[in-house]
C-alpha cells in the first residue's frame, strides 16, 4: 500500500536521490511525528480560502474558521514519476457533488493551520477567494484509452503570421492564457474553443481538449488534440493569445471524441 507523507509545512516532495543513498535496501527507518499528516486524511478534506492578513506561521484560535470561506476540498493528489507532488486538485463549487469543477493548485499554496489549543484539530487555507477558484481554468485527468490518437491521423501545424503577433512556445504560455481561447483555421474561421489542458506524465502540458461545434454549450463535442498539431500566437508585448489549426470545424467534428 502507497502511503504519502506530508508536513506541516507542507513542502511535499519526495527525497527519492537521497533516500536511495542512505538506504541500499530500498526500506526507510521512519517514526512518525504529530506534525505529519496521511494523505488519506489529506484526501477529502475541506479547503478554505482566506482573503484577510492570515500569519500562516502561527497556529490559529478557535473558530477562526468560521471568519473563512468553505470553497471545496482535496480530490487528488498529483505526483510525478520520480515522487515529487505536480499539483493538489480542489474540487470547487457546486452542491454535493453537481456542478463542480476541479483546479489544479500548487501544494505551496496550501496551508495546514492548527489550532493553538488542540493540536489534533486543524485546517487547509489558502489565500484567494472563492471567484478567482471558480475562475480558474478546470483540470482534466487524462484517459488513456480516450486519449489515443491511433484511429486518426495527425495534423501538421499550419504556418500562419499575423500583425502584431509572434508564433509561441507552450513553455512560454500558462494555462490561464490558452483555457478559453479560441481556435481558427487557416483561413480566420473560426472551429471551437480551448475547455482544458492535459498533462503529461513529466507534469508539462501535452494537449489541449477543444470544444467543436453546438450551440450555447449543448450538442458540443470535444476532441483531443497534441501541442504539435497547433500554432500559437501571442501579442506582441502583451498575454493575448490566438490558436490555429490546420482543420475545419466539420473535420474535427469528424476526429474521435474525447470522454473525460
Amino acid at each position: 500500500m502507497k502511503t504519502l507523507m506530508m508536513t506541516t509545512a507542507v513542502c511535499l516532495t519526495m527525497a527519492t536521490s537521497a533516500f536511495a543513498d542512505g538506504h541500499a535496501t530500498g526500506f526507510l527507518d521512519y517514526s512518525v511525528t504529530e506534525n505529519d499528516l496521511f494523505a488519506s486524511e489529506f484526501i477529502g478534506m475541506r479547503v478554505y480560502s482566506a482573503e484577510g492578513d492570515v500569519d500562516f506561521t502561527a497556529n490559529m484560535v478557535a473558530d477562526a474558521q468560521t471568519e473563512w470561506d468553505d470553497i471545496g476540498e482535496i480530490n487528488e493528489v498529483v505526483l510525478s514519476s520520480d515522487g515529487n507532488v505536480l499539483a493538489v486538485i480542489v474540487g470547487v463549487g457546486g452542491f454535493l457533488g453537481l456542478g463542480e469543477k476541479d483546479v489544479a493548485m500548487d501544494m505551496s499554496q496550501i496551508k495546514v493551520m492548527r489550532e493553538a489549543d488542540d493540536a489534533d484539530d486543524f485546517f487547509l487555507v489558502i489565500k484567494s477567494s472563492s471567484e478567482a477558484l471558480q475562475a480558474a481554468p478546470s483540470f482534466a485527468r487524462v484517459d488513456e484509452d480516450a486519449t489515443k490518437n491511433t484511429d486518426r491521423m495527425m495534423l501538421t501545424a499550419p504556418t500562419v503570421e499575423r500583425d502584431g503577433f509572434v508564433r509561441t512556445e507552450r513553455t512560454e504560455l500558462t494555462a490561464e492564457m490558452l483555457t478559453g481561447a479560441r481556435v481558427y483555421g487557416v483561413a480566420d474561421e473560426d472551429v471551437g474553443e480551448i475547455h482544458s489542458l492535459l498533462l503529461d506524465s513529466d507534469g508539462t502540458i501535452g494537449r489541449a481538449v477543444i470544444d467543436v461545434g453546438g450551440f450555447l454549450g449543448l450538442g458540443e463535442k470535444q476532441v483531443a488534440v497534441t501541442f504539435d498539431e497547433l500554432t500559437i500566437l501571442r501579442q506582441d508585448g502583451g498575454d493575448d493569445v490566438q490558436v490555429y489549426i490546420d482543420a475545419s470545424q466539420e473535420a474535427l467534428e469528424a476526429q474521435p471524441a474525447y470522454i473525460n
